[in-house]
């Protein structure tokens, strides 16, 4: 018998667990009334997001935080004193946005200050998720690291580079810290369902309703009709689960339900966690009333292969950007013309101010309200009446980039078409024109490492005391 059954069992727990996801993500704005309202629905759990990898690798190669201390800290007083009202566990994945441990720490240290201001009498779990190079690259030799698409083979000295490494977990980790007598665990990066899953597998559900519920509910109120109405909660049980919204305001229909499959996933009808697969294939979506949704014939196929997926992040180079709007109609009516233009101009002035070539540096040419987002691929590129130009310079260290892009300086204020009898003006926003970024980060790891366990990867704490 599994530790999860072996403990559903010794505690006789019920048929149907519910898990209250009251937003997408820590940090993003929690409403108290439909928290309330979640615990007067009967939750079991409570259980949010901390970030993801959406705003990019500078967050993980930095290891910061995207949302600021206040907004956490409203949110996490909010979701501490419910869990401790209803007693019922607190689950939060990726902390700190990317999972780092900084990240968990970050997080651990705001719910102390809370549990402690509050007299709230909660134990406290925290999962560091983070990983050692050195350990890795022995992994890597005994072959146990492989890539995932497009990526190739993982070279060691890649390991070396990455200013943080992170091991995505699973719902395990969650249910050890909860089998240790945690009551709020807050984990490192873990899979954005894996904190959802975790009460329903513990008590007896079977996997296929577990995950897929969980898959639904992990961005809050993104599975209803009205997406800023704030979270869900799941109702899991022997054949299925139900979906609800937390705001009575607002419904799930079956068609909000199923195309929340279609969110972040390379197929609608699959998504693989560190235990196996989840397959939604002969899933069917039925109406309960005007608000619920039914869910049944989700399935979980189990791995061959335990694996934890890792995320690293490396510094890439140093940016400076600058940024200028375009209203002159001659301009923007040739912005494509212009745009290349420029590009030719700013080359050879680079070349003969600084004496580089452009394998010392790069820069990027966004034009927003033209083509900045879709580029040559836009299928509508209808007749601007402003441009917006930003210059992203990139280079190897941060005196160079901010070199170029001064340079680029008066190009961008007044360069006029080849064939233009006056010298159009341009508008900087501010002054100065350029804006040092830092250092540039991108993400290089996107591999698996097979392991014997969905915990080996990850270290539990679990404080010694609770605090009252």
């Amino acid at each position: 018998m599994s530790e999860d059954a072996q403990f559903a069992a010794d505690v006789r727990l019920p048929a149907r667990v519910k898990v209250m996801a009251p937003s997408g993500m820590l940090g993003a704005g929690i409403d108290p009334a439909t928290v309330a309202r979640g615990l007067a629905l009967g939750a079991d759990v409570i259980s949010v997001d901390g970030g993801s990898t959406d705003s990019g690798p500078y967050y993980l190669g930095k290891g910061v935080a995207k949302t600021t201390e206040a907004a956490i800290v409203r949110d996490l007083r909010i979701l501490l004193a419910a869990a401790a009202e209803a007693r019922i566990p607190l689950l939060i994945g990726s902390c700190g946005t990317s999972g780092t441990d900084s990240g968990v720490d970050w997080v651990a240290g705001i719910a102390e200050k809370i549990l402690l201001d509050e007299g709230l009498d909660l134990k406290v779990a925290r999962i560091y998720t983070e990983q050692n190079a050195e350990d890795l690259k022995r992994r890597l030799a005994a072959g146990a690291i492989h890539p995932l698409a497009p990526m190739g083979p993982l070279d060691a000295a890649l390991l070396e580079e990455c200013t943080h490494i992170v091991g995505m977990m699973g719902h395990e980790p969650f249910a050890e810290a909860l089998r240790a007598g945690a009551d709020v665990v807050l984990a490192g990066r873990a899979t954005d369902t894996a904190s959802a899953a975790a009460v329903p597998l513990m008590r007896g559900m079977p996997a296929g309703p577990a995950w897929h519920a969980a898959k639904i509910v992990e961005c809050g109120g993104q599975c209803t009709t009205n997406p800023r109405s704030g979270g869900v909660i799941a109702t899991i049980d022997a054949d299925g689960f139900e979906i609800e919204p937390l705001d009575p305001g607002t419904a799930c229909t079956p068609i909000s339900v199923a195309a929340h499959m279609l969110y972040e996933t390379a197929d609608p009808f699959s998504m693989r966690e560190p235990a196996g697969t989840l397959d939604v294939t002969g899933a069917t979506y039925e109406p309960v009333d005007d608000r619920r949704v039914r869910v049944e014939g989700s399935r979980f196929l189990p791995a061959d292969q335990l694996t934890v997926k890792l995320e690293g992040a490396r510094i890439s180079g140093y940016e400076t950007m600058s940024f200028v709007g375009i209203r002159d109609p001659e301009v923007v009516a040739r912005i494509d013309e212009w745009s290349a233009f420029m590009d030719q101009v700013l080359t050879d002035r680079v070349r003969q101010t600084l004496g580089i070539t452009r394998e010392q540096y790069d820069y990027d040419l966004r034009l927003y309200g033209h083509d900045a987002i879709l580029g040559a691929a836009d299928p509508e590129r209808r007749p601007a009446r402003e441009v917006g130009v930003m210059l992203l310079v990139n280079a190897a260290d941060q005196a160079t980039a901010t070199a170029v892009a001064k340079v680029a300086n008066p190009l961008m204020l007044h360069l006029p078409l080849p064939d233009m009898a006056y010298l159009p003006s341009f508008a900087f926003p501010t002054s100065p024109a350029e804006v040092e970024r830092g250092a540039k980060y991108e993400f290089v790891l996107n591999h698996v490492v097979d392991v014997d366990t969905e915990s080996e990867l990850f270290r539990i704490h679990l404080e010694e005391d609770a605090h009252a």
